[in-house]
């Protein structure tokens, strides 16, 4: 299970569960949310192929790949370019398609910081990763790429093991949903 320590000095846990389909297959991911290990909501229906192709950006984009090379820092490397873009949200879906109950999402923000001793600005980019409860009380974290790296990772790794290894970037069954198929 993953987490992270918000700034308020609260900690998220985020917990994969598999979703499955009328045999009782696993065949995606649903984010269970904790706050302080106190159930906090349950968002992101069907999301482990979002967070598998995340976790590969992250990690191209720390390695300079693109247009993240124009960032000298590693840690200020994030796959969009877009000054306060949204990297994932996820949120609670009701079988009708209502939305509420919980939120988790991810927005990159680009912040200046004065550095006294050169006398001069230095520009970083942050990720800050936001959930909401049932209650709409909110939590926030500020992430590094790196540390979004790590997160994301360990929740693609996760997904995976309860989905019993199955690759969260592909469909199981070759060639499903395309015209060949049929």
């Amino acid at each position: 299970m993953g987490g992270l320590r918000c700034v308020d000095g609260s900690y998220l846990t985020v917990t994969p569960v598999a979703c499955t389909d009328s045999v009782g297959m696993p065949y995606e991911v649903t984010l269970e949310l904790h706050r302080d290990g106190t159930p906090y909501g349950s968002v992101g229906e069907r999301c482990g192929w979002l967070l598998a192709r995340l976790a590969r950006g992250v990690d191209e984009a720390r390695q300079g790949r693109g247009a993240a090379r124009q960032w000298a820092d590693p840690d200020d490397r994030f796959p969009d370019q877009e000054p306060d873009s949204e990297l994932f949200s996820f949120r609670y879906r009701t079988r009708s398609g209502l939305v509420g109950g919980g939120e988790l999402r991810c927005q990159l923000r680009t912040i200046p910081l004065w550095q006294p001793g050169r006398r001069e600005w230095r520009v970083t980019r942050r990720a800050y990763v936001e959930a909401w409860g049932a209650t709409g009380v909110g939590m926030r974290a500020v992430l590094t790429s790196a540390e979004l790296s790590a997160f994301v990772g360990g929740l693609v790794k996760e997904a995976a093991e309860c989905l019993e290894g199955r690759d969260l970037a592909t469909n199981p069954v070759k060639g499903a949903g395309t015209p060949e198929s049929r």
